[in-house]
């Protein structure tokens, strides 16, 4: 098995909040991160795809195709925007790194196999900070 890497990168604001608790208790939980005015992140979005290779191509997956991908469904939807309010795919949702990567695997993982139908969506990492990054398998 070969595992293929594509790493975007786009900027995103959003807010933790959630809508059935008190402000202060917002606040509490979720510290600055529930900030009526949003606060923004420089995000890292690292796509990666298995397969066994193409004997035509070599490829596992073109990664022109799946940075074009990458770019079309998710970059495109979320770069410069509010998760909380710009974002369709996040509407409703809290706009946890958790349940965005849940989001973002749910839009690529069909989208992969429709364009590379001999690999499958194997890993996306979301990094929001250098020191915080979240890990999604698709389990």
């Amino acid at each position: 098995m070969i595992y293929v890497t594509r790493k975007e990168h786009f900027n995103a604001a959003h807010r933790l909040f959630n809508p059935a608790w008190s402000d202060e208790k917002n606040q509490e939980v979720f510290g600055p991160c529930a900030n009526n005015n949003w606060h923004g992140h420089n995000f890292e979005l690292i796509v990666t795809v298995k397969g066994k290779p193409d004997p035509d191509t070599g490829f596992v997956i073109d990664l022109k195709v799946l940075g074009d991908l990458v770019k079309e469904k998710v970059v495109d939807k979320v770069d410069h925007k509010n998760l909380n309010l710009d974002v369709d795919f996040m509407q409703g949702k809290m706009a946890s790194c958790e349940i965005f990567v849940m989001e973002i695997w749910n839009i690529l993982a069909p989208a992969i196999q429709e364009v590379s139908p001999g690999s499958s969506l194997h890993y996306i990492k979301l990094v929001e900070t250098p020191k915080n990054f979240v890990e999604y398998y698709g389990e």
